[in-house]
């Protein structure tokens, strides 16, 4: 039952995770683009900045627990005899990686983001604001074949 219980709660912050990214990649981003505002993002960001922040977090603690259950413990972890030690591994980069965006994001381009005051101000953060959060999108959504191969035994 505890296995379940980790399973949908490890869906659910990858739903909150994945789906916040997509909104805020095809709903948010485009108009803010297009008017060099970044008004939008700053307000979605602040909203939605404490629910992602949640959901990785439960993403993080589940995601050790069952990738101890799948690994039969973390000394497999390099044991590619384990069926799913590889996509751990995969796991744990993506991890990295979405760590390192969302820091630089968060204290390098947001802080930018809010500065700005005039369009030309907000254009090169805003630029580099949109190729963060959709290089993040794609880390999320890579994260969820990773996540269903180990599951399933997909295409990994």
């Amino acid at each position: 039952m505890l296995h379940q219980i980790l399973v949908i709660l490890h869906l659910l912050g990858a739903v909150t995770w994945i789906g916040g990214h997509f909104v805020l990649v095809r709903v948010i981003l485009p108009p803010a683009l297009r008017s060099r505002d970044p008004r939008a993002i700053v307000v979605f960001e602040h909203g939605f900045g404490k629910a992602a922040l949640a959901a990785l977090i439960l993403q993080i603690v589940t995601g050790a627990w069952l990738a101890s259950t799948w690994l039969g413990g973390w000394s497999h972890l390099f044991d590619f005899s384990v069926p799913a030690a590889h996509l751990v591994l995969a796991k744990l980069g993506l991890l990295v990686a979405t760590l390192a965006q969302a820091g630089h994001a968060f204290h390098s381009i947001l802080p930018r983001l809010k500065a700005a005051t005039t369009p030309e101000e907000a254009d090169r953060p805003l630029r580099a604001f949109a190729l963060h959060a959709w290089i993040t999108t794609v880390l999320a959504v890579l994260f969820l074949i990773v996540g269903a191969s180990i599951r399933l035994g997909g295409p990994l």
